[in-house]
């Protein structure tokens, strides 16, 4: 069995002496593992840094082995994010989170398009948060927990629309929450793609997003807490913005 493709490193651990097992993400193949020989080699482990994009091949004697990989570097992102904390925790949320919800070996290349052009996007300050934050809204979509902010769940109206239901994930406005308006999750104007894309709003939908990602997607998959990469860039960027 071999392949080859081309994708993202997740993450990669020591393993044996010499080697190294490493987690990539590819259009064609998913979330998928390998053994990297000589991993720990000083020619090799500096290719070895999450977010690279690399070249890679895969081969196993069956489906089923974890099989290993030769790997070419194709570019590092790590100048982009070794220069500043705060772009360190944004790469280091998206691929923890990424380890953390894919299925092995099954693919989503609509989501690796996006991740990838996220991660392109690292350095940029002025436009990374709110493409991070559309790059989780657009995972939560991919694995099944997608919100529709389109129309109130309650009135059907399209106008007023400020919060989000926690249990269905869909839109609703101030004259359809009622009473239960203090149970609801914020929908700041950023999360529908409309207004200024300020601080104060993105760290908002931040709690949105978060709450459907701890409590619906994490606890779908056993109960197990949420990467705590992503909260550290949470507050790395509330901290850099000045906000609460």
């Amino acid at each position: 069995m071999e392949w080859r493709d081309q994708g993202i490193l997740l993450s990669t651990r020591r393993h044996g002496e010499t080697s190294a097992i490493i987690e990539m993400f590819t259009p064609e193949q998913g979330r998928h593992m390998g053994v990297v020989r000589g991993g720990t080699s000083r020619k090799i482990a500096p290719i070895l840094q999450p977010g690279a994009q690399l070249d890679v091949a895969w081969r196993a004697r069956l489906e089923d082995h974890i099989g290993s990989f030769t790997v070419e570097p194709v570019r590092s992102r790590a100048a982009a994010a070794m220069g500043d904390r705060m772009t360190l925790a944004g790469l280091n949320a998206v691929t923890a989170l990424l380890s953390f919800c894919l299925p092995e070996r099954e693919p989503h290349a609509a989501l690796y398009r996006r991740t990838e052009a996220l991660l392109d996007l690292l350095g940029d300050e002025a436009v990374w948060p709110l493409a991070y934050l559309h790059w989780e809204l657009t995972l939560l979509e991919d694995m099944g927990y997608g919100l529709d902010l389109t129309a109130c769940a309650v009135t059907g109206s399209n106008d007023d629309l400020i919060y989000v239901s926690p249990k269905s994930g869909r839109a609703v406005s101030a004259k359809g929450a009622g009473e239960w308006a203090d149970r609801l999750l914020p929908l700041p104007p950023v999360l529908r793609g409309e207004g200024d894309a300020e601080a104060a709003q993105i760290l908002q939908a931040f709690k949105t997003t978060g709450y459907f990602l701890k409590s619906h997607l994490a606890q779908d998959l056993g109960g197990k807490p949420l990467p705590e990469a992503r909260a550290r860039y949470v507050e790395a960027f509330s901290r850099r913005s000045g906000k609460p």
